[in-house]
């Protein structure tokens, strides 16, 4: 198996504030391989984000800090670099497109000066140069009269035009690893495609890695190889995408797919996760998506009402808590409520975190490591990986 790119190890991240910290990341470990895109999904305020620009210790500090863990790149600690040292990171070797491009670019420069800031800052051309290469870089995402481009202004673009702009940038030092932060969410769905497809395009050419943040699974779907599902600040569910979409195993993530609206379906109303994401600042105990979780629910109702749910371990009916939760009592597993679960492989190269799987306190708990890739350009996956090692 070739080396992962980009490692992160037990990643602790948090935030000062009056009322003590607050930790948005907790635990949370995930590797990236070369020529590989995994998805990090999950709903606005799990933490995605923060665990993205951590990478690129992009979190202010303060309030933002790190309680532990490494952000290993390339056999080097991101987190013990001297911010010289991670300058040098940024941009040339990792790069990062944000949500809101025109928020991300700079309305009083032009984007030739914009992009060419990113190019003289991490290789050693002449300005002249610069502006070709960021010629080129417009020209390789899709830009027309990439020439003239160059001298407008932010403002005088559409949306999908600027985060074309954004992606040039990003890849005109020829980044080992892109970070993709939800690219496309202000876009409409046929600048979407474009947009996804010219980044698969670029990374066929270039074996480029790819961080994608994510809460569309219709993108992760067409673009992931691997797919990490983060709930509440810690990663719940981790497998290869055909595996996560065939065989989901942490209720957060069944209750995602079932709230994706399908063609051809005659139910009236979608199905949705009831409640919402907890404040990081008031996590509940135990397993923190236990408050909406309909596996407990259901497991919690029978074995209250009957006999018949028992716990296969003891023989004995599990016993179960009476809470509230949106305004709503009903009934949980007492151990889903009191203990939080670990990440264990429950399945060879598919990992999650959730009590009440069959043969879960058995499984190992190991971090998730997945090498795969549906889509695969050899020469280039293998010179990508060639020069990780090196």
């Amino acid at each position: 198996m070739a080396s992962p790119l980009l490692e992160i190890k037990d990643l602790n991240i948090a935030f000062e504030t009056n009322r003590g910290d607050v930790r948005p990341v907790r635990d949370s470990s995930l590797d990236i391989y070369p020529g590989q895109t995994v998805a990090l999904v999950g709903e606005s305020g799990c933490g995605k984000s923060v665990t993205a620009m951590s990478v690129l210790r992009l979190i202010p500090s303060p309030p933002g800090k790190v309680l532990g863990g490494q952000v290993m790149f390339a056999g080097r600690d991101l987190l013990k670099l001297p911010e010289s040292e991670m300058r040098k990171v940024r941009g040339k070797d990792i790069a990062m497109i944000f949500q809101e491009p025109m928020t991300s670019l700079n309305p009083v420069y032009t984007v030739g000066d914009q992009i060419v800031e990113a190019v003289t800052l991490h290789q050693r051309v002449s300005r002249r140069q610069a502006y070709q290469i960021a010629e080129q870089s417009l020209r390789d995402v899709g830009i027309a009269d990439p020439g003239r481009r160059l001298s407008e202004y932010p403002h005088q673009m559409s949306g999908g035009m600027r985060q074309r702009v954004m992606i040039a940038m990003a890849l005109s030092c020829k980044p080992k690893l892109l970070i993709a932060d939800e690219p496309t969410t202000a876009l409409d769905v046929t600048i979407q495609a474009q947009i996804l497809e010219l980044l698969r395009k670029l990374q066929r050419e270039t074996g480029m890695s790819i961080l994608l943040i994510t809460h569309d699974l219709g993108v992760v779907a067409e673009n992931a190889d691997v797919v990490a599902v983060m709930y509440a600040s810690r990663i719940v569910e981790c497998a290869t995408v055909e595996e996560l979409f065939d065989h989901p195993k942490h209720p957060y993530t069944e209750a995602l797919f079932h709230s994706v609206p399908k063609l051809g379906a005659h139910a009236e109303r979608l199905q949705t996760i009831p409640g919402t994401v907890p404040n990081p600042a008031r996590f509940p105990v135990g397993c923190k998506f236990h408050t909406r979780c309909h596996r407990t629910r259901e497991l919690a109702a029978k074995a209250h009402g009957s006999a018949v749910g028992t716990a296969p371990e003891t023989g004995t009916a599990p016993e179960t808590v009476e809470i509230t939760s949106a305004g709503e009592r009903f009934r949980v597993l007492q151990r889903c409520r009191d203990d939080e679960p670990n990440l264990r492989e429950v399945q060879p190269k598919h990992w999650a975190a959730c009590h009440q799987l069959e043969g879960f306190d058995a499984a190992p708990v190991t971090e998730p490591k997945l090498a795969h890739q549906r889509d695969v350009v050899p020469q280039v996956v293998e010179a990508a990986a060639e020069e990780v090692s090196a």
